[in-house]
Protein backbone atom coordinates (compact mmCIF):
# COMPACT_ATOMS: atom_id res chain seq x y z
CA UNK A 1 0.00 0.00 0.00
CA UNK A 2 2.76 2.41 1.06
CA UNK A 3 4.60 1.63 -2.47
CA UNK A 4 1.20 2.48 -3.90
CA UNK A 5 0.81 5.81 -2.23
CA UNK A 6 4.49 6.45 -3.13
CA UNK A 7 3.88 5.87 -6.69
CA UNK A 8 0.83 7.83 -6.63
CA UNK A 9 2.50 10.89 -5.45
CA UNK A 10 5.68 10.72 -7.54
CA UNK A 11 3.00 10.77 -10.65
CA UNK A 12 1.03 13.70 -9.08
CA UNK A 13 4.10 15.83 -9.18
CA UNK A 14 5.89 14.97 -12.44
CA UNK A 15 2.30 15.91 -14.19
CA UNK A 16 2.26 19.16 -12.01
CA UNK A 17 5.78 20.30 -13.43
CA UNK A 18 5.14 19.10 -16.96
CA UNK A 19 1.89 20.93 -16.71
CA UNK A 20 4.22 23.91 -15.28
CA UNK A 21 6.69 23.57 -17.86
CA UNK A 22 4.01 23.53 -20.59
CA UNK A 23 2.40 26.43 -19.62
CA UNK A 24 5.27 28.64 -19.00
CA UNK A 25 7.46 28.10 -22.48
CA UNK A 26 4.52 30.34 -24.45
CA UNK A 27 5.08 33.01 -21.96
CA UNK A 28 8.72 32.70 -21.90
CA UNK A 29 9.08 32.90 -25.69
CA UNK A 30 6.63 35.98 -25.70
CA UNK A 31 9.17 37.98 -22.88
CA UNK A 32 11.77 36.75 -25.92
CA UNK A 33 10.44 38.14 -28.44
CA UNK A 34 8.64 41.55 -26.60
CA UNK A 35 12.79 41.38 -25.78
CA UNK A 36 14.43 41.40 -29.28
CA UNK A 37 11.63 44.10 -30.66
CA UNK A 38 13.65 47.31 -30.97
CA UNK A 39 12.30 49.90 -29.15
CA UNK A 40 11.74 53.65 -30.72
CA UNK A 41 13.94 56.51 -28.77
CA UNK A 42 9.73 57.30 -27.84
CA UNK A 43 9.47 53.67 -25.55
CA UNK A 44 7.60 52.00 -28.06
CA UNK A 45 8.32 49.70 -30.66
CA UNK A 46 6.89 51.98 -33.41
CA UNK A 47 8.38 53.38 -36.43
CA UNK A 48 10.29 56.72 -35.52
CA UNK A 49 8.69 60.14 -37.07
CA UNK A 50 10.03 61.57 -40.34
CA UNK A 51 13.31 63.73 -39.91
CA UNK A 52 12.12 67.41 -38.78
CA UNK A 53 11.40 69.38 -41.68
CA UNK A 54 13.24 73.08 -42.46
CA UNK A 55 15.93 75.01 -43.14
CA UNK A 56 18.97 73.35 -42.16
CA UNK A 57 22.23 74.68 -40.74
CA UNK A 58 25.74 72.98 -40.96
CA UNK A 59 27.66 73.82 -37.33
CA UNK A 60 31.02 72.56 -37.12
CA UNK A 61 33.11 72.27 -33.75
CA UNK A 62 34.18 69.54 -31.26
CA UNK A 63 32.06 67.20 -29.26
CA UNK A 64 32.62 68.04 -25.39
CA UNK A 65 30.65 65.26 -24.07
CA UNK A 66 28.02 62.69 -25.11
CA UNK A 67 25.28 61.96 -23.30
CA UNK A 68 24.07 57.95 -24.37
CA UNK A 69 20.73 58.27 -22.16
CA UNK A 70 19.49 61.56 -23.24
CA UNK A 71 20.59 60.71 -26.60
CA UNK A 72 22.60 64.41 -27.13
CA UNK A 73 25.87 65.47 -27.33
CA UNK A 74 27.58 68.99 -26.43
CA UNK A 75 29.35 70.64 -29.15
CA UNK A 76 31.78 73.05 -28.59
CA UNK A 77 31.38 75.40 -31.55
CA UNK A 78 34.78 77.64 -32.50
CA UNK A 79 34.14 81.13 -31.51
CA UNK A 80 33.35 80.47 -28.36
CA UNK A 81 30.28 78.76 -27.82
CA UNK A 82 28.49 75.32 -26.53
CA UNK A 83 25.27 74.28 -28.02
CA UNK A 84 23.12 70.76 -26.93
CA UNK A 85 22.57 68.75 -30.10
CA UNK A 86 19.78 65.79 -30.20
CA UNK A 87 20.37 62.93 -32.35
CA UNK A 88 18.48 59.43 -32.96
CA UNK A 89 18.46 56.25 -35.00
CA UNK A 90 17.59 58.74 -37.88
CA UNK A 91 20.73 60.47 -37.78
CA UNK A 92 23.09 59.79 -40.41
CA UNK A 93 26.91 59.21 -38.96
CA UNK A 94 29.69 58.89 -41.36
CA UNK A 95 33.54 59.37 -41.06
CA UNK A 96 35.68 60.75 -43.53
CA UNK A 97 32.73 60.18 -45.71
CA UNK A 98 32.16 56.77 -45.63
CA UNK A 99 28.85 55.15 -43.29
CA UNK A 100 29.57 54.79 -39.17
CA UNK A 101 27.75 54.22 -36.28
CA UNK A 102 26.31 56.24 -33.47
CA UNK A 103 28.05 54.56 -31.38
CA UNK A 104 31.56 55.63 -32.82
CA UNK A 105 31.06 59.23 -31.49
CA UNK A 106 33.58 60.26 -28.79
CA UNK A 107 34.59 63.19 -26.47
CA UNK A 108 37.39 64.87 -28.78
CA UNK A 109 36.20 64.33 -32.17
CA UNK A 110 35.83 67.44 -34.50
CA UNK A 111 32.55 67.23 -36.70
CA UNK A 112 30.68 69.08 -38.91
CA UNK A 113 26.98 68.49 -37.93
CA UNK A 114 23.96 69.30 -40.58
CA UNK A 115 20.91 70.83 -37.92
CA UNK A 116 17.40 71.51 -38.53
CA UNK A 117 15.12 73.01 -35.62
CA UNK A 118 12.80 70.65 -33.71
CA UNK A 119 10.59 72.97 -32.22
CA UNK A 120 13.31 74.53 -29.67
CA UNK A 121 15.79 72.32 -30.26
CA UNK A 122 18.34 71.39 -32.38
CA UNK A 123 18.07 68.03 -33.82
CA UNK A 124 21.46 66.48 -36.17
CA UNK A 125 20.30 65.21 -39.56
CA UNK A 126 23.63 64.02 -40.47
CA UNK A 127 27.32 63.80 -38.50
CA UNK A 128 30.45 63.93 -40.18
CA UNK A 129 33.29 62.80 -38.09
CA UNK A 130 36.23 64.50 -39.59
CA UNK A 131 40.08 63.70 -39.45
CA UNK A 132 40.76 67.82 -40.35
CA UNK A 133 39.42 70.47 -38.43
CA UNK A 134 36.22 71.27 -40.00
CA UNK A 135 34.86 74.91 -40.76
CA UNK A 136 31.58 76.16 -38.60
CA UNK A 137 29.19 78.83 -40.20
CA UNK A 138 26.80 81.13 -38.30
CA UNK A 139 24.63 83.66 -39.11
CA UNK A 140 23.25 86.75 -36.69
CA UNK A 141 23.37 90.03 -36.24
CA UNK A 142 26.58 92.24 -35.58
CA UNK A 143 26.88 93.70 -31.85
CA UNK A 144 30.30 95.02 -32.51
CA UNK A 145 33.61 95.36 -34.99
CA UNK A 146 36.65 96.68 -33.33
CA UNK A 147 38.99 97.79 -36.87
CA UNK A 148 41.68 97.85 -34.18
CA UNK A 149 42.05 94.63 -33.47
CA UNK A 150 39.51 93.14 -35.92
CA UNK A 151 37.56 91.91 -33.78
CA UNK A 152 33.98 90.58 -34.71
CA UNK A 153 31.20 90.03 -32.43
CA UNK A 154 28.05 88.53 -33.67
CA UNK A 155 24.91 87.63 -31.47
CA UNK A 156 24.29 84.34 -33.47
CA UNK A 157 20.87 83.38 -34.50
CA UNK A 158 21.17 80.06 -33.08
CA UNK A 159 22.29 80.09 -29.60
CA UNK A 160 21.58 83.93 -29.06
CA UNK A 161 24.94 83.56 -27.61
CA UNK A 162 28.05 86.06 -29.16
CA UNK A 163 30.07 84.58 -31.14
CA UNK A 164 34.09 86.33 -31.18
CA UNK A 165 35.57 85.64 -34.64
CA UNK A 166 38.90 87.41 -36.08
CA UNK A 167 38.37 88.97 -39.31
CA UNK A 168 41.92 88.65 -41.11
CA UNK A 169 42.75 91.25 -44.17
CA UNK A 170 41.72 90.26 -47.18
CA UNK A 171 38.36 88.37 -45.99
CA UNK A 172 36.01 88.02 -48.97
CA UNK A 173 33.06 90.18 -47.32
CA UNK A 174 30.22 89.96 -50.27
CA UNK A 175 27.16 91.80 -50.66
CA UNK A 176 23.91 88.89 -50.85
CA UNK A 177 22.80 89.16 -54.61
CA UNK A 178 26.53 91.48 -55.74
CA UNK A 179 29.22 90.15 -56.88
CA UNK A 180 31.98 88.89 -54.69
CA UNK A 181 34.51 91.14 -52.86
CA UNK A 182 37.75 91.27 -51.30
CA UNK A 183 38.05 94.00 -48.42
CA UNK A 184 40.42 95.04 -45.95
CA UNK A 185 38.74 98.29 -45.32
CA UNK A 186 38.64 98.25 -41.38
CA UNK A 187 35.84 100.93 -41.73
CA UNK A 188 33.95 98.42 -44.17
CA UNK A 189 30.11 99.75 -43.98
CA UNK A 190 28.58 96.00 -43.91
CA UNK A 191 30.14 95.30 -40.51
CA UNK A 192 27.80 98.09 -38.70
CA UNK A 193 26.16 97.47 -35.38
CA UNK A 194 22.98 96.13 -36.03
CA UNK A 195 24.33 94.52 -39.59
CA UNK A 196 22.25 91.16 -40.26
CA UNK A 197 25.67 88.55 -41.34
CA UNK A 198 26.30 85.28 -42.84
CA UNK A 199 29.88 84.02 -41.61
CA UNK A 200 31.83 80.62 -42.87
CA UNK A 201 35.14 80.58 -40.29
CA UNK A 202 37.72 77.86 -39.20
CA UNK A 203 39.66 77.51 -36.20
CA UNK A 204 43.28 78.69 -35.61
CA UNK A 205 45.79 76.41 -33.77
CA UNK A 206 44.45 77.95 -30.36
CA UNK A 207 40.81 77.12 -30.83
CA UNK A 208 39.66 80.79 -31.99
CA UNK A 209 37.31 81.56 -34.93
CA UNK A 210 38.67 82.78 -38.55
CA UNK A 211 36.29 84.31 -40.59
CA UNK A 212 37.12 83.26 -44.15
CA UNK A 213 33.82 84.59 -46.02
CA UNK A 214 31.61 86.74 -44.64
CA UNK A 215 28.02 87.63 -46.47
CA UNK A 216 25.82 91.03 -45.58
CA UNK A 217 22.36 90.18 -45.21
CA UNK A 218 20.89 93.56 -44.38
CA UNK A 219 22.83 96.69 -43.09
CA UNK A 220 20.41 99.22 -41.49
CA UNK A 221 18.86 102.00 -43.49
CA UNK A 222 19.07 99.76 -46.62
CA UNK A 223 15.84 99.11 -48.24
CA UNK A 224 14.61 95.77 -49.84
CA UNK A 225 12.05 94.99 -52.36
CA UNK A 226 10.21 91.30 -51.58
CA UNK A 227 7.70 90.04 -53.68
CA UNK A 228 5.94 86.60 -52.80
CA UNK A 229 2.74 84.92 -51.44
CA UNK A 230 1.52 86.12 -47.44
CA UNK A 231 2.10 82.78 -45.14
CA UNK A 232 1.12 84.70 -42.01
CA UNK A 233 -0.98 87.97 -41.26
CA UNK A 234 -1.94 89.54 -38.23
CA UNK A 235 -3.58 93.10 -38.53
CA UNK A 236 -3.82 93.74 -34.81
CA UNK A 237 0.16 93.65 -34.04
CA UNK A 238 1.11 94.70 -38.03
CA UNK A 239 3.20 91.73 -38.70
CA UNK A 240 3.53 89.94 -42.07
CA UNK A 241 5.04 86.86 -43.43
CA UNK A 242 5.96 86.27 -46.83
CA UNK A 243 8.25 83.41 -48.81
CA UNK A 244 9.64 85.19 -51.58
CA UNK A 245 10.15 82.68 -54.39
CA UNK A 246 13.11 84.35 -55.62
CA UNK A 247 15.51 82.60 -52.78
CA UNK A 248 12.69 80.50 -51.11
CA UNK A 249 13.59 82.25 -47.91
CA UNK A 250 10.58 83.44 -44.82
CA UNK A 251 10.84 87.33 -44.53
CA UNK A 252 8.87 89.39 -41.47
CA UNK A 253 7.85 92.67 -42.27
CA UNK A 254 6.10 94.45 -39.84
CA UNK A 255 3.80 97.26 -40.88
CA UNK A 256 0.94 100.15 -39.46
CA UNK A 257 -2.12 99.34 -40.71
CA UNK A 258 -3.35 103.25 -40.38
CA UNK A 259 -0.73 104.50 -42.87
CA UNK A 260 -2.34 101.38 -45.53
CA UNK A 261 -6.08 102.38 -45.69
CA UNK A 262 -5.85 98.71 -48.51
CA UNK A 263 -5.03 96.62 -45.21
CA UNK A 264 -7.76 95.56 -44.87
CA UNK A 265 -7.92 93.56 -48.34
CA UNK A 266 -4.46 91.95 -46.74
CA UNK A 267 -5.10 87.75 -46.03
CA UNK A 268 -2.98 84.87 -45.65
CA UNK A 269 -1.92 83.68 -49.52
CA UNK A 270 -2.48 87.19 -50.77
CA UNK A 271 0.68 87.96 -53.74
CA UNK A 272 2.15 91.22 -52.45
CA UNK A 273 4.90 93.53 -53.34
CA UNK A 274 6.39 94.64 -50.41
CA UNK A 275 9.06 97.92 -49.98
CA UNK A 276 10.85 97.99 -46.47
CA UNK A 277 13.30 99.24 -44.87
CA UNK A 278 16.06 97.33 -42.63
CA UNK A 279 16.07 99.25 -39.16
CA UNK A 280 18.46 97.27 -37.66
CA UNK A 281 16.08 94.92 -35.68
CA UNK A 282 13.27 94.10 -38.03
CA UNK A 283 12.12 95.23 -41.82
CA UNK A 284 9.14 97.83 -41.97
CA UNK A 285 6.98 98.60 -44.83
CA UNK A 286 7.25 102.10 -46.17
CA UNK A 287 4.86 100.35 -49.62
CA UNK A 288 2.84 97.26 -50.19
CA UNK A 289 0.84 96.56 -53.06
CA UNK A 290 -1.12 93.45 -54.31
CA UNK A 291 -0.22 91.84 -57.30
CA UNK A 292 -2.88 91.00 -60.28
CA UNK A 293 -2.53 88.24 -62.36
CA UNK A 294 -1.56 90.88 -64.80
CA UNK A 295 1.43 92.12 -63.26
CA UNK A 296 3.02 88.17 -63.63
Amino acid sequence: MGRLLAVAILSSVAFAQSSSSAGSKPAQDQRVQAASRPESAFGSPTALPPTPRGKSTVIGGAIRGVDRVRDQFTLNVFGGRTLKVLYDERTQVYRDGLRSALRDLRPGDHVSVETVLDGTTLFARSIHLLSAVPEGECQGQVLSYNPGDRELTVRDALSRQPVKLQVPAGTAIVRQGQAASASSDSGFPGLATGSLISVKFQSDNKGHGVASKIVILAVPGAAFVFVGNVTFLDLRSGLLVLVDPRDDKRYEVSFDSARFPMSHELHEGADLTVTADFDGARYVASKIAINSPSDK
